[in-house]
């Protein structure tokens, strides 16, 4: 399932313009914290889909009732680019494990490139609620790589992913290679996506925009 959460009208969509808008992108802590409040929108979505229980609570007048998760879901992001986005997640889901995971395209001559993964830090995931969070999904071959070595640490019940924007050939791609426990959250989808795989109007680079150039 795809939720392209732009056919709603709710300040996400702000969110988004500000991100794409050249002439605010040159504030790298503004850029950032719209990333993370994009990833607090997006965890308010998914909160909506986790499984709840009754608990009982006492205040200092009385007792009350209160529909609470039942466990929280694992949050993943790919480095260095998902880092704020990643942090509005966890803002809101803060009892939550982490997984990191490090991949990078590597360019050879005519501009061909095949993505790299150097790195995965993260938890058991078997048959728990698994997010991963990356701001752009242009072709989706990063998504799905990231995605298969993070099953290293076990096989989740279901797994969301959240991204800013998104290319619908990234989107297609991923629904072919992933199982159908996913769900696909965009802030918006844009149609085209260059010969260099960069989706077009998009934003840029994320992690450029974010931290600085590399």
């Amino acid at each position: 399932m795809v939720h392209n959460l732009s056919k709603g009208n709710s300040i996400l969509n702000q969110f988004i313009s500000e991100i794409r808008d050249e002439t605010v992108q040159g504030d790298r802590m503004r850029f950032r914290r719209n990333m993370e409040r994009i990833g607090e929108v997006m965890a308010y979505e998914i909160s909506k889909k986790l499984e709840y229980e009754k608990r009982e609570i006492t205040s200092p007048l009385g007792g009350a009732e209160a529909n609470v998760p039942k466990g929280y879901p694992v949050l993943a992001t790919i480095l260095r680019a998902g880092l704020p986005m990643h942090q509005g997640f966890l803002n809101y889901f803060d009892k939550s494990e982490n997984c990191f995971v490090s991949a990078y395209r590597r360019y050879h001559k005519g501009g061909d490139f095949e993505i790299e993964i150097e790195y995965m830090s993260g938890p058991e995931i078997d048959g728990k609620t698994l997010i991963i969070a990356d701001p752009m999904l242009a072709t989706g071959s990063s998504m799905v790589l990231v995605y298969k070595n993070i099953l290293q640490k076990g096989n989740p019940a279901h797994i969301h992913i959240a991204t800013a924007i998104a290319s619908v050939q990234g989107i297609n791609y991923v629904k072919s290679k992933l199982p159908e426990n996913v769900t696909i959250w965009a802030g918006a989808i844009d149609d085209e996506l260059t010969a260099q795989a960069y989706i077009v109007p998009g934003l840029g680079d994320a992690g450029d925009l974010a931290f600085g150039e590399k």
